[in-house]
């Protein structure tokens, strides 16, 4: 280890920086972000650090760095374009013993500076030593999207109550087991989701039962999981596909995505195919109620998101009943992120002023919908679960006023690695289907903006036929 990341108060005590760019600036403004008092030394100031000078931000004493600068600094920032007056700091600052980083010169520093993940009072420093700043700021940019912005009033809230919970728990070992029950359930949720004063209310029923091995009431998280790549996932569901004890998931949701969730997680397969479902919806319901019930945080994992043509309504209107707490997380419907990699806007102003999202079958089995409805010009219309009725679809949107030439797509595992668009019409789409054992899950699209495909088509892993 060539460094030792320490964390310095630097709360009222004096600080220099000596230039006036931009990168002199942001330096300047990590400072007074840990409320240290700033003096920058430079003949002239510009862009950022002109500003901070008229807001008051900062004091600006104007002319060149010359000894005596740092008699009072207890830290040093050197951020001019001469390499010679870096080197007069850098020695000035070692013989004075005071921290000093000089920009762009790891050998002339006695201090890096980290890329820094800010959730005040938490906070994550990453250093490459000097190395790659470059690769500091991809690992800063990973953790980031694992470290919820409401972190910091999580700690805030612990630290008011950590005497307390400390004078009611004798042992070491008991208050850290209270407190990661508090910071990995239902006290923690809830200042995620926002919830703060619910926070506070069950943290203090919590203390209040003095259990040295408190029992919690399960949850469930209702996540979308997207139609398939697993960058579409949201930052919160992925935090809560790491957490989860058991997770409940769909046919639809991809491996990679299956990939990220916590690997010691019981997993219980609930996938529908036609005329085949492996739990009815109704059983799903109640084994949610109970694994929850049962003091376990479950992940019900769906493709695509939980309230388009996904039951998460039935499923949530089901733990309500029952008294079981819950969050429902979105995610990307396939009408939106499959179109999107087919490279076809679900609407244009000079093709599609509408859009409608409907399923290819019923609960009963059919495919009897509005088809007056559906048949308009000038909108799009996308059908889920619609590929055993393909024929019957452009049959009766035909028989409905639409013209057989209406633009139509098909597309196939629409976001992953094998994902195939079709495009053809309302009158040889089922014969597509046939000649290229098109299976699902696929999506058919119907309306003009179809024939911007031709030219927006970006995301092409495989080949497409058109």
């Amino acid at each position: 280890m060539n460094y030792l990341p320490i964390f310095y108060d630097l709360r009222g005590k004096s600080t220099r920086v000596i230039g006036g760019g931009g990168i002199a600036a942001r330096k300047a403004d990590l400072l007074l972000e840990a409320g240290a008092r700033v003096v920058v030394i430079a003949p002239q100031t510009h862009g950022e650090m002109t500003e901070m000078v008229r807001e008051g931000r900062v004091d600006w004493t104007q002319r060149e760095y010359r000894e005596g600068d740092l008699d009072d600094a207890v830290l040093v920032i050197a951020a001019t374009d001469d390499r010679q007056v870096n080197e007069r700091i850098a020695a000035v600052a070692a013989k004075q013993h005071i921290p000093c980083n000089v920009v762009d010169n790891p050998e002339l520093c006695s201090f890096i500076m980290p890329s820094i993940i800010n959730r005040d009072p938490v906070q994550i420093a990453v250093s490459t030593g000097g190395a790659s700043p470059v690769l500091a700021r991809l690992i800063r940019t990973r953790l980031e999207s694992c470290t919820p912005s409401a972190y910091g009033k999580l700690a805030r809230l612990v630290e008011q109550y950590r005497d307390r919970v400390k004078a009611t728990f004798g042992r070491v070992e008991e208050r850290r087991k209270f407190w990661e029950s508090i910071l990995e359930g239902p006290v923690a949720e809830h200042v995620f989701a926002g919830r703060d004063a619910d926070a506070r209310e069950l943290l203090e029923r919590l203390i209040d039962e003095a259990e040295a091995d408190p029992k919690y009431q399960g949850e469930v998280y209702l996540v979308g999981a997207g139609p398939g790549d697993p960058d579409l996932l949201t930052f919160r569901a992925l935090r809560l596909m790491q957490k989860a004890d058991v997770i409940v998931y769909d046919r639809l949701v991809s491996k990679p995505i299956m990939d990220l969730v916590r690997r010691d997680a019981e997993r219980i397969y609930a996938g529908k195919e036609r005329a085949n479902h492996a739990i009815p919806q109704e059983n799903i319901n109640q084994l949610l109620v109970r694994l929850a019930k049962e003091g376990k945080r479950v992940l019900r994992l769906k493709g695509g998101d939980n309230f388009i043509f996904g039951r998460g309504g039935e499923e949530i209107a089901e733990l309500i009943d029952e008294g079981v707490p819950f969050q429902v997380v979105p995610g990307i419907t396939a009408a939106s992120g499959c179109t999107t990699y087919a490279g076809i806007p679900l609407t244009h102003r000079d093709y599609a002023q509408a859009c409608i999202f409907v399923t290819g079958h019923l609960k009963d089995g059919t495919a009897d919908l509005n088809w007056d409805m559906l048949s308009h010009a000038h909108q799009t219309v996308v059908f889920y679960m619609g590929l055993n009725n393909v024929a019957a679809i452009c049959d009766n949107l035909k028989a409905h006023g639409r013209d057989a030439s209406t633009p139509a797509a098909l597309i196939e595992k629409g976001t992953t690695p094998e994902q195939r668009v079709f495009i053809g019409n309302l009158d040889n789409l089922a014969d597509l289907v046939a000649e290229n054992r098109v299976k699902a899950p696929t999506l058919i699209v119907v309306g003009e903006v179809v024939e911007l495909h031709k030219k927006l088509a970006w995301f092409k892993p495989g080949e497409e036929i058109k």
